[in-house]
C-alpha cells in the first residue's frame, strides 16, 4: 500500500474568514497573511494505492473556470492532474475511485475538465465518484450562504455519465478506507479514515483545514453550523489522541500532517511535518 500527497496548487482566502471569531493578533502568530489580509492555502489531495485500487481523495479547484473567477483566489501552480500525478507514475485514467469530501469548488473542481472540443468530461474517466447523498441534495438545492461555492459544472457531468455512487451513512468503503459523515462545515461532508500499516491517517478536508485550526474554538467562518463544528471537532480530537490518528491536511500550506496530544491548554499538535515523515 502506498500513500501519495498530491499538490494541485495554492489559493488565497481572507484570514479573518478562515479563523472566524479568533482575533488576528492571535492567528497571525501561527499562520501569516499578506498586506491584504490574505493567507495562502494548499489544494492538497491524497492518493491511496493498494491491491487493484487507486483512490483519490478530493480534486482541488481544477483549471476549467474562467480567468476572472480564478483571479479572485490568486491561484498558483494549478497545472492539471496529468502533471500533478506524474511523479507517482499513475495516469488519470488509472484512478479507480474518487472520494469527494464535499462539493465546494475548491474540493471538487478538478473532477471535471474541458476536453479538446471544449465539452465537460470527467477528469478520471474510469473512476467511480463517491459523494455524500445528503450533501448531493444540498448542492442541487443550495441555501444562499453556500450557493456561490456549488458550481454545477463541477459535478452534474459526473451524474450524467452514471459514474456517481452515493454514501448515506458512515461506511467501510473497502478494506482500507472508512468514511464518516460530519455536518458542521456543510451538511454531509465525508471524512475518510485510511488504515495504513497499523496507523490511521485521516483526510481532514474542512473539518480541520490546517494545523492552526486544532484549538476547539478556531472554527472557520465558512462553516454553516459552527456550534456543530465545535462538537464534531472536540469528539474527533479526543478520538485522535486516544487512537493516535495522523491528520492529513488539505489546506495547510506549511504542514501536510500532524499528530496530536493532550496539553494543559487542550489538544494541540504534537509534531507537524510532511506525509513521508509519518509513513
Amino acid at each position: 500500500m502506498k500513500l501519495y500527497s498530491i499538490n494541485t496548487g495554492t489559493f488565497k482566502l481572507d484570514g479573518g474568514a478562515m479563523f472566524g471569531v479568533v482575533p488576528k493578533t492571535l492567528w497571525q502568530k501561527v499562520y501569516p497573511s499578506d498586506e491584504n489580509n490574505l493567507c495562502t492555502w494548499a489544494l492538497r489531495c491524497l492518493l491511496v494505492v493498494f491491491d487493484d485500487k487507486k483512490v483519490l481523495i478530493d480534486c482541488g479547484i481544477g483549471n476549467k473556470q474562467s480567468e476572472k473567477f480564478l483571479s479572485h483566489y490568486f491561484i498558483n501552480g494549478n497545472e492539471g492532474f496529468e502533471n500533478a500525478l506524474k511523479f507517482t507514475g499513475i495516469k488519470p485514467d488509472e484512478i479507480t475511485d474518487v472520494i469527494l469530501t464535499h462539493l465546494h469548488f475548491d474540493h471538487c473542481g478538478g473532477a471535471v475538465k474541458l476536453d479538446k472540443n471544449n465539452n465537460l468530461t470527467p477528469t478520471f474517466a474510469n473512476a467511480t465518484y463517491w459523494i455524500g447523498k445528503q450533501h448531493w441534495d444540498l448542492a442541487n438545492n443550495s441555501n444562499p450562504r453556500e450557493k456561490a461555492s456549488f458550481l454545477k459544472e463541477n459535478f452534474i457531468p459526473l451524474f450524467e455519465k452514471g459514474i456517481v455512487k452515493f454514501i448515506e451513512n458512515n461506511v467501510q468503503l473497502n478494506d482500507k478506507i472508512y468514511v464518516k459523515i460530519y455536518n458542521g462545515h456543510t451538511t454531509g461532508q465525508l471524512i475518510p479514515f485510511i488504515n495504513y500499516q497499523n496507523k490511521t491517517f485521516v483526510y481532514m478536508a474542512d473539518l480541520i483545514p490546517s494545523s492552526a485550526h486544532i484549538p476547539i474554538p478556531w472554527v472557520i467562518s465558512y462553516d454553516t453550523s459552527p456550534l456543530i463544528s465545535l462538537k464534531e471537532k472536540e469528539a474527533f480530537l479526543n478520538d485522535a489522541v486516544t487512537n493516535n490518528y495522523i491528520l492529513f491536511f488539505e489546506h495547510d500550506n506549511y504542514s501536510e500532517c500532524c499528530d496530536v496530544m493532550q496539553t494543559d491548554k487542550g489538544i494541540r499538535a504534537k509534531k507537524c511535518g510532511m506525509l513521508n515523515d509519518f509513513l
